[in-house]
Parts: structure tokens; C-alpha cells; sequence
């Protein structure tokens, strides 16, 4: 199986991009941010749970993303691969998923970090949050997500450089140029 850890900052094109490859390669896609909005719009314990620490540009609790994670992968049957899309956040989550993707005899085969400069993602997160009506694509909160990003995330890059997982990927360009630069780091492990 093929299993891709899509990585970057909020705005960074992860969901566009995730689209793209899920098609292309025929894998499914597990956001986590997708499966947390679900989770809050029908009002589920998880949802008022994940949306106190969402409200407040917090990360949700490692156990509970783990056991969701574990969910949604093992409800992909004949799957070819899988790409975690916002997931892992932090050391201990990227650990808990290797353990996880082990236990099911998987591995991550790449980790893709599309690089952004900041200015451009908090212009992306605005100009979203404008079209679609997202609270939490405001200036305060965009602010808090890239501090806790920038803290408790990038450390993750060195994490994949020693698993010999790493692919920078130059997220500014077009979506069709970077996907090019994607497809060729993917087709690099298939």
C-alpha cells in the first residue's frame, strides 16, 4: 500500500492537493480536519469535545485522533493506500501512527511538506474564510494556528528527515505545477 503524510502549514494547499493525489492514485483520503468537522456538525460528544479545543486554535488530544484515525483506516476495505491529510501534528502523534500503521503490517511511504511563506497563507486562510465561512479563517485565530504549527508541528520535519520519509514540495505556483512536483516525489516510492 501506498500511505502519504500530506504536511504544511494552515493554507498550505494540503486538501487541494490530497484531492488531486487521492485521484491520481487511486488511494483514499482520511482529513482530519474533515472527519472533526462531521464530528462537530452533527453535534456529536467528539464534535463539542474537539470544537473547545479547536475554538481555541488548540490540537486535538493524541489518543483521541489516534483512535479515530485507526476507525476511518480500517474501515477502507481493497484500499491501495491511504493519504493522512493534517495528521500527525506533533512527534508523538507521527510516533503513534507508525505504531499504528505497524500493528496492520503498513508503513508511511513518503511525507510531502509543502513549504508556503507565511504572508501568502494568511492571505489564502482570509480569502477563504471569506468565501466559505469558516470561523476559524479569522486574523486572531489564523495567528494562533501558525504559532501552535510553527511550536508543536515543524519539529515533525526532522522527525521525517531521520525516517528517510522527507519531500519538500514548493507550495506557491500553480496547483498544477505542484502537483507535477508531487507526482514525481510519489512516483519516486511507488
Amino acid at each position: 500500500m501506498l500511505n502519504v503524510v500530506i504536511f504544511g502549514a494552515p493554507g498550505s494547499g494540503k486538501g487541494t492537493q490530497s484531492e488531486r493525489i487521492s485521484e491520481k492514485y487511486g488511494l483514499n483520503h482520511i482529513s482530519t480536519g474533515d472527519v472533526l468537522r462531521a464530528e462537530i456538525k452533527n453535534n456529536t460528544e467528539l464534535g463539542k469535545t474537539a470544537k473547545g479545543y479547536i475554538d481555541q486554535g488548540q490540537l486535538i488530544p493524541d489518543e483521541l485522533m489516534i483512535d479515530i484515525l485507526a476507525s476511518v483506516f480500517d474501515s477502507f476495505k481493497e484500499s491501495k493506500g491511504v493519504i493522512f491529510d493534517g495528521f500527525p501534528r506533533t512527534i508523538a502523534q507521527a510516533d503513534a501512527l507508525k505504531k499504528m500503521l505497524a500493528d496492520r503490517s503498513q508503513k508511511v511511504s513518503i511525507m510531502l511538506d509543502l513549504k508556503v511563506p507565511e504572508e501568502e497563507l494568511i492571505d489564502r486562510l482570509l480569502k477563504r474564510g471569506l468565501a466559505t465561512g469558516r470561523a476559524d479563517d479569522n486574523e486572531e485565530t489564523i495567528q494562533k494556528r501558525l504559532v501552535v504549527y510553527n511550536t508543536q508541528t515543524a519539529p515533525l520535519i526532522d522527525w521525517y528527515k531521520e525516517e528517510k520519509l522527507y519531500h519538500k514540495i514548493d507550495g506557491v505556483g500553480s496547483m498544477e505545477e505542484i502537483f507535477e512536483d508531487i507526482s514525481q516525489a510519489i512516483n519516486s516510492v511507488k
